[in-house]
């Protein structure tokens, strides 16, 4: 067995033995989540796909997040980059240790949508693709990866008090800057996710 730092609370879901093959979902909470968040909707998104689900390793005021905000909204770049590079090397470990094979798809909720997309533009070899809820910009790289090609959706909700359109277009258009393929499905809804938008993400996913 190789040696391996999986430095997260984690929880590891794997492929059943003969079921279809597909890619594994790295799957990344909101705020006030654990790593056993998001583990029906990963079921339910990829049926018999295996589950990688961290828990984000910052507190605050008691809820676990994957990097710290200085206050709604508004992000410390470099925190946002390092918490970042944290997660992708727990990733690259993860591959080593588990039997899930190739580049995850990344399945994030708020915060997790944004530590997720952090992840494509300044560690995109680590994920194959990205299911991204009610994200926004946490950072910007003052590079650009080559990300051409990788899919990319974001499930955005027309009512979202924490997330306005324009945010999302603003990550739609940074994505593909980049080279990603980018698709934004609205759903009729605030910052909580919808029937629609699992309908919607199974579909692209599929």
């Amino acid at each position: 067995m190789p040696s391996v730092n999986l430095d997260f609370t984690h929880r590891f879901v794997p492929a059943p033995a003969g079921g279809p093959t597909g890619p594994a979902l790295l799957l990344l909470h909101g705020t006030g989540g654990d790593e056993n968040d998001l583990l029906s909707l990963g079921a339910a998104l990829a049926p018999g796909a295996a589950l990688l689900s961290p828990r984000g390793k910052v507190l605050e005021n008691g809820m676990p997040r994957f990097f710290r905000r200085l206050r709604e909204g508004v992000f410390d770049p470099r925190e946002v980059e390092a918490r970042a590079h944290e997660l992708a090397d727990f990733v690259v470990a993860a591959r080593e240790m588990y039997p899930f094979g190739g580049k995850p798809i990344a399945v994030g909720l708020s915060n997790g949508a944004n530590i997720a997309a952090a992840l494509l533009l300044l560690r995109p070899e680590v994920l194959g693709g990205a299911i991204l809820f009610r994200p926004m910009v946490a950072l910007e790289p003052a590079t650009l990866p080559d990300v051409q090609g990788v899919r990319v959706f974001v499930g955005a909700g027309r009512r979202d008090p924490m997330v306005a359109p324009e945010q999302t277009e603003q990550l739609r258009r940074l994505l593909e800057r980049a080279g990603a393929e980018v698709e934004v499905h609205w759903a009729d809804g605030g910052h909580g996710l919808t029937s629609a938008d699992l309908a919607a993400a199974k579909q692209w996913l599929a």
